[in-house]
């Protein structure tokens, strides 16, 4: 039956997928699985990738890490066990999903001056 999901992973929001099934047949076949996260677990994961790995994920790629992360905590997944983790999104595409818990550190100009200004500044 089709849903109405409220997320801020709105690439991941969709009530009535099109190939919903065949991706169900694929979980049984091959003996897979399935989570859901809460929305403050995928901005927990977007943060974990930025801050461990340098990577500003979209809201599905934190979906991903934050499904990961539960995963490894209920030992779904054992910890030091190998794992491929797909990460596609940038999160310049959802830059909104972060804003109610970012805040603004610095404002510059568009310019390669500013810019190495600044980060000489955060370095000092």
């Amino acid at each position: 039956k089709p849903q109405k999901p409220n997320t801020i992973a709105k690439s991941l929001a969709i009530g009535n997928p099109a190939d919903g099934i065949y991706a169900l047949d694929v979980v049984k076949s091959t003996n897979g699985g399935f989570g859901s996260v809460s929305d403050e677990e995928v901005i927990a994961g977007i943060r974990l990738l930025a801050q461990t790995e340098g990577i500003f994920a979209e809201t599905a790629g934190g979906v991903t890490v934050a499904t990961l992360k539960r995963l490894v905590e209920n030992q779904t997944i054992a910890k030091g066990e190998t794992v491929v983790c797909y990460i596609t999104g940038n999160g310049l595409k959802t830059v909104e999903a972060m804003a109610p818990t970012s805040e603004v550190t610095a404002t510059i100009k568009p310019s390669l001056d500013q810019f190495s200004a600044l980060l000489q500044d955060l370095r000092s």
